[in-house]
């Protein structure tokens, strides 16, 4: 992999996060976990270049995101596109599900990340909030996308590094 700035990342970042998913990676205590994510943005904050991530609070990967100082956002290719809905639906508590899915970690430093990956966005955290019903102006959002009160922690990263094949 060779790494590129984050202006220089090609793909629609709408695409790469909204229809080709991404995996949320993590390492607490020499363990791993992953989540799938759909959810998210690219942009610019506080002068630096920065990835948005949401998580909600039952996932398991939130306490691996919370307990470090950096993550790995990893996109892969459509060939590994069952593999993502598997990662996305199986809780790492339950079994180890990045071994049953047959994908590769590697590390950037101490940041883990998937080697199948066609891009790798290296995060560090620089804040995070709770998002909470009485935070959103157009209440029907509520009732569709958190009708269980599972209202997901907005993470906002500085970009360390971006890695692409």
């Amino acid at each position: 992999m060779k790494q590129i700035t984050p202006r220089e990342i090609e793909r629609n970042s709408f695409a790469m996060i909204g229809d080709d998913w991404l995996l949320i990676t993590a390492e607490k205590d020499t363990k791993v976990n992953t989540m799938t994510a759909s959810w998210g943005g690219l942009g610019v904050f506080c002068g630096k270049d920065v990835a948005f991530t949401f998580i909600r609070p039952q996932r398991y990967t939130k306490e691996f995101v919370d307990t470090s100082d950096t993550f790995s956002l990893s996109v892969l290719p459509e060939e590994y596109r069952q593999q993502l809905g598997y990662l996305g639906k199986v809780s790492g508590r339950d079994e180890d599900k990045i071994e049953k899915s047959g994908l590769t970690v590697s590390y950037d430093g101490n940041t883990p990340y998937f080697a199948e990956a066609d891009t790798v966005i290296i995060c560090k955290k620089m804040c995070a909030t709770d998002l909470h019903e009485t935070d959103f102006i157009q209440k029907e959002i509520c009732d569709k996308w958190f009708a269980a009160n599972d209202y997901h922690t907005l993470y906002i990263s500085e970009i360390l590094k971006v890695l692409k094949k």
